[in-house]
This record gives C-alpha cells, sequence and structure tokens, in this order.
C-alpha cells in the first residue's frame, strides 16, 4: 500500500514573519576600476621596478573585495585548484634553506592571484551579462605591451635601476631571481647569435615571457571587436594589432609562434565544423596580415641563425631530463623550489624553462596532476562556446597547453591567462542560458537578438 503525503506552504512563517517580506536584496556589484588599476598601469609598475612584486597585492585587495561582496558563484574546476594551491603550500616543508622562501611565496601568491582574478572577472562578467566589459582590463593590458614592445625597438638598450630596486635590502635584492625582477631592461641581447638581435621583453625580464603574454592576450583582444561593434576602444584595438607584430615578431619565441599556429588551428577547425564564416575569416585575417609582416621581417632566418649559435635546445633537454631524474626521490611533494646542479651546463636552475616541469619538480608529481587537469576542463567548457568571440576566447587555454613545457607560468602570465578563461566561462555560460541570442557588447545592452 503507498501513501502519498503533500506539504502544504504555510500562510504565514512559524517564527511569525510576514511571508511577503521582501526577499534579501542582492549582493553588491563589484566594480571595474581595480582591474583597469592593475592591468592598465603595467608600464608604470614595471618603471617602479613593482611588477612582479606587487601583483600579488593586487589580489589580496580583489579578494577583500569578493569577501565584502559574499555569495561569490565560483567556476568551475575550482576545487581543483584549491588542491592544487593546497599541495603547493605542503611542498614548502621540502624547500632547502630559509632563503627560497622568498621566491617561492611570490610564486604562491602569483597562483593564488590567477584564481582571485579569475573568480572576480567571472562574477563581473556573469552579474553584468557584459563579457566586454570584463575584458577591458586586458585590453588596457595589451596596449602597455604593444608600447613597452616598441620601447624595446626603439631603444633596445633602455635599462633602470628602479625605486624597488634601490629600497630592497642587499640581501633580498642580491638574490639573482630577484634582481631579475626588479632591475628592468627594454631587451636581451645575445652576442653569440650569428645576427645578434635586440629581443623585447619588457615588461617581463625575460622574452619568453613577452611572446607567452603576447599569445594569451591577442584571442581576448579579438574577441573583444567581435564584441563591440563600434567605438574608440575598438578602433583602437584594431590599429595596434597590426603595429603590434614587429615587437612580437622580433622576440624569436619560437614557442609564441607554434602556440598561436595551434590556437588557429584549433579555432579553425572548430570554425568549420560549426559552419561559422565569421570565424574562419577573421583567422584567414590573421594570418595575412602576420604573412606580410613576414615579408618586411624575416623572423625565419633570424630565428635559425640564433638556434644555429646556441645551444638552448641541448640546455633545455638536459635540464628536463634531470628533472624527470630527481622527482624519483621525492615524488609527492617535490623539491619546494628549482634548484642549482652541477650536473647540467645550462645557467639556470633545474625545475624551469617550462611551467610543466617547475611544477612537477617543486611541487611533486600530485601538484602537476591538478595543475594539468585544471586547465584540460577549462578547455573543455569553453570549447562549448558558439559565437565568434566565444571560440576566440576558448583557444587561450589551448595555447597555455602548448606553451607549458617550455614557457614558465608562475608569474603574472598565468594571471593574464586566467582573465581569458574566465571570459570565456562566463560567455559560454552565457550562450548556454540564452541559445537564440548573440553576446552583444556593452553599447548595444546585454544581449541582442539575433538577426
Amino acid at each position: 500500500m503507498t501513501v502519498s503525503v503533500t506539504v502544504a506552504l504555510a500562510s504565514s512563517e512559524p517564527d511569525g514573519r510576514d511571508s511577503s517580506a521582501s526577499p534579501a536584496p542582492p549582493p553588491p556589484r563589484l566594480p571595474r576600476w581595480p582591474l583597469l588599476i592593475i592591468f592598465g598601469l603595467v608600464p608604470l609598475w614595471w618603471l617602479a621596478g613593482a611588477f612582479y612584486l606587487i601583483w600579488p597585492l593586487f589580489g589580496a585587495v580583489l579578494l577583500a573585495l569578493l569577501i565584502v561582496r559574499g555569495r561569490v558563484p565560483l567556476p568551475p574546476a575550482t576545487g581543483i585548484w584549491l588542491l592544487f594551491l593546497t599541495l603547493v603550500l605542503l611542498s614548502a616543508t621540502q624547500l632547502p634553506s630559509p632563503v627560497s622562501l622568498l621566491p617561492f611565496g611570490l610564486r604562491l601568491g602569483h597562483y593564488i592571484t590567477a584564481l582571485v582574478v579569475a573568480v572576480y572577472v567571472y562574477v563581473y562578467a556573469r552579474e553584468r551579462a557584459d563579457v566586454a566589459g570584463a575584458l577591458v582590463p586586458i585590453c588596457a593590458f595589451w596596449f602597455g605591451l604593444v608600447a613597452l614592445g616598441w620601447l624595446g625597438v626603439l631603444a633596445p638598450r633602455f635599462a633602470l635601476i628602479t625605486p624597488v630596486e634601490m629600497l630592497l635590502p642587499g640581501g633580498i635584492g642580491g638574490h639573482p631571481y630577484m634582481q631579475d625582477l626588479v632591475h628592468i631592461n627594454a631587451t636581451e641581447y645575445s652576442e653569440a647569435a650569428l645576427n645578434p638581435i635586440y629581443r623585447p621583453t619588457a615588461p617581463f625580464p625575460y622574452t619568453n615571457n613577452y611572446g607567452s603574454a603576447y599569445a594569451m592576450t591577442l584571442p581576448c583582444v579579438v574577441a573583444y571587436t567581435m564584441l563591440c561593434r563600434r567605438g574608440l576602444l575598438r578602433l583602437a584595438l584594431l590599429i595596434s594589432m597590426p603595429l603590434s607584430l614587429a615587437p612580437a615578431f622580433l622576440t624569436l619565441n619560437r614557442v609564441m609562434f607554434v602556440s598561436l599556429g595551434v590556437g588557429l588551428a584549433v579555432l579553425g577547425v572548430r570554425a568549420a565544423l560549426r559552419g561559422n564564416v565569421r570565424v574562419g575569416a577573421s583567422v584567414v585575417g590573421v594570418l595575412v596580415i602576420a604573412g606580410l609582416a613576414s615579408l618586411v621581417i624575416p623572423v625565419a632566418e633570424l630565428i635559425n641563425n640564433r638556434v644555429e649559435s646556441s645551444d638552448t635546445n641541448t640546455d633545455r633537454f638536459s635540464l628536463y631530463a634531470e628533472v624527470i631524474r630527481r622527482i624519483g626521490d621525492s615524488p609527492w611533494l617535490g623539491y619546494g623550489a628549482p634548484v642549482t646542479v652541477d650536473t647540467v651546463t645550462a645557467e639556470v636552475p633545474v625545475g624551469t624553462q617550462g611551467q610543466i616541469w617547475m611544477v612537477l619538480f617543486s611541487h611533486g608529481i600530485p601538484a602537476l596532476v591538478c595543475f594539468l587537469a585544471w586547465f584540460v576542463i577549462v578547455t573543455l567548457k569553453t570549447a562549448r562556446a558558439r559565437s565568434a568571440p566565444g571560440q576566440w576566447l576558448a583557444v587561450v587555454p589551448v595555447i597555455c597547453l602548448v606553451q607549458m613545457p617550455f614557457y614558465s607560468m608562475a608569474d603574472p602570465n598565468i594571471t593574464i591567462a586566467y582573465v581569458g578563461v574566465a571570459a570565456a566561462i562566463a560567455l559560454a555560460e552565457q550562450e548556454a542560458r540564452h541559445p537564440n541570442v548573440r553576446p552583444a557588447g556593452p553599447r548595444a545592452g546585454a544581449v541582442a537578438v539575433a538577426a
């Protein structure tokens, strides 16, 4: 015998409160100005020598704003990243000396800041239904990246003892890693190359970081120009993109070209499968502009000359082999940080020259699994985007996955990547909630009915 029980809602609350009382007000909206200060003033932070050091402090400010706001929705796979952060923190027990705590803390700060910024951008884009507005700070960063890149082209010997460099105690400021971060140079230069060339680096200490940031930021810029059909910012971005090619090409970053190539290939395949002509046309347009630029800048010849006159590949592979050899002695928590050994000829420590190797060596195999899992999950989540700007944003994690074996991301670059990923997830979710509308820029409102 089956008994059905129906529970009726009471006409009044048990404690006597009126059920007609208005619901709790929504939490306050997050402001955009903190993001604009962080990303838009990067040239200023670089000139002060504070670009790397101040980044986690900005993350703390954003975290405070999120806590004050309350009721914060989290993007997918946040739990995996929190587990990764826990493993990184535990790996501090493996540090060889107290001196290693400062660079360790700085890297951990960048990992935490990346998550905080991602949550902030995700919430901002969701609650305002304005993904284009969430991308404005990264577009401001793009202008700084292009301007400082041209500084390296026009004034390649520009260098400066920064205020932060002068204020740091000798024991800290003299550390090689810290010295690279606070003493600024516009370029890197190798006299060993067949054709010695100044390679733009600013606002980063290394030219590989510049190439990595360029590849991550470009899809965000293209996505913004697609979301906003008019406006001065869009016009400025369209002008800046071909201008950006000179400093980007002169970095001679092979992985930058490969990661962008893979990203464009994935974008083209997805566009073909979905019949998205607009995306396909944008890919062709980017390739045509890059091809024309290569006629002026003999980038292939310059790269070949550099590779032939250096041991960069040999050094990298020796470092990778040493990581694999040594991780067997500390597989769970790694060694806490990269270390210098006398078994390789490279000048850089073991556990560098690639984010995968840094995480594996410094924090162990479980941490690497979590790190890669996060990027794989968000790659699959963002791949669901249907719109042209959504598909462009969706290649940001793809570009990151290609770069990981070769470029480090334990710096502001991981935050840059997370901005693109957070915006991509927010846009994909918006499209899923409203399948019959297309995303629009802030001038046109939240959404516009598709023609």
